[in-house]
């Protein structure tokens, strides 16, 4: 079988070339320090969350599952006063399993939550392999459960949670809906799973039509599941909680919303987690965007295809919250 990979967008394209020449698509486990200690994660920590003053920010500690340590919660709130409880976008960070904090990628939320007029809760969670599964799917289940318990002091509606995450960030929000159905914990409304990591078995063909393209390629997923599975990552017995395709039963799930680039990684693992779900019953939107590479919208905003993904978010949003 060849694996002739799909085309990237042009502008993409153009996008990915400069990309390249700081990021490598291939992460290896010796080189996940280097890149903790990379400038990006330094300019996420200066960012003006704010928004131009849009929002009261707040980092606080809460307790974290029960013997572990706390967590840190990012709480942005909307400085105008409320008409009501606002929604909340609950945010889970990507980097693959073992890189991020709270403020990777909270930027799109942001953006959703001045549209929405909506709260955003970003959770910090335990990072592989110095925290294998499931320390980081139980921090995420801990700061769900903080946010329903303390939404009236936030300002927030505990009956409107949407749980949102890219990369990393969607596979902890799939794992994380599966968790909260079979411990009747806080339900949340949607979940917003933007190129979701979601199987550990790297095996499907996008997988190796990618392999040493864009930005994170078929040894970079191996990298971060090793990360957090070790020996057992692609074995007989990986939980869903972990790798959310590994779950059998996908009913009762909040409506989702899925999307991935064409020409990416999870592209054929996403597609079938949609169909999966439309196959258990339940409610999913999914979009392929043409000649997308993992991320993109992210790396390349101002590219006609990442307004149309960023824009399509919102609308979906808009449609379940009703506002």
């Amino acid at each position: 079988m060849t694996h002739v990979p799909p085309p990237f967008d042009p502008e993409l394209a153009a996008a990915l070339e400069l990309i390249n020449g700081m990021i490598s698509p291939g992460l290896t486990l010796d080189e996940i320090a280097e890149v903790r200690q990379g400038p990006g994660i330094q300019m996420l920590a200066d960012l003006d969350l704010t928004m131009g003053g849009t929002f009261e920010v707040e980092d606080r500690r809460v307790p974290g599952p029960q013997g572990e340590p706390d967590i840190s919660l990012l709480i942005c709130r909307p400085a105008a006063e409320p008409a009501g409880p606002r929604p909340v976008i609950y945010h889970v960070h990507g980097g693959g399993m073992v890189i991020g904090t709270n403020r990777v990628g909270v930027d799109v939320p942001l953006a959703w939550a001045q549209a929405l007029d909506a709260v955003v809760v970003s959770v910090e969670y335990r990072l592989a392999p110095e925290h294998p599964h499931p320390a980081p799917v139980e921090d995420v289940y801990a700061g769900l459960l903080w946010t329903a318990d303390h939404a009236a002091e936030i300002g927030a509606d505990p009956e409107r949670i949407v749980i949102a995450g890219a990369s990393a960030g969607g596979g902890l929000c799939a794992a994380l809906a599966l968790l909260t159905r079979d411990r009747k914990g806080p339900q949340p409304i949607g979940q917003v799973l933007m190129c979701p990591m979601l199987d550990d078995r790297n095996d499907t063909p996008s997988t190796y039509q990618m392999a040493g393209l864009g930005v994170w390629d078929r040894t970079a997923n191996e990298t971060g599941w090793t990360a957090l599975l070790g020996s057992r990552r692609g074995g007989p017995d990986v939980p869903a909680y972990a790798a959310p395709a590994r779950a059998e039963d996908l009913t009762g799930l909040p409506p989702a919303f899925l999307d991935v680039g064409s020409a990416e990684t999870f592209r054929d693992e996403v597609v079938a987690y949609a169909s999966r779900i439309w196959q258990a019953g339940g409610v999913a939107e999914l979009h392929v965007w043409p000649g997308g590479f993992h991320g993109f919208d992210g790396f390349a905003p101002q590219a006609a295809v990442s307004q149309a993904a960023r824009g399509a978010h919102v609308v979906w949003l808009r449609r379940l919250l009703g506002v």
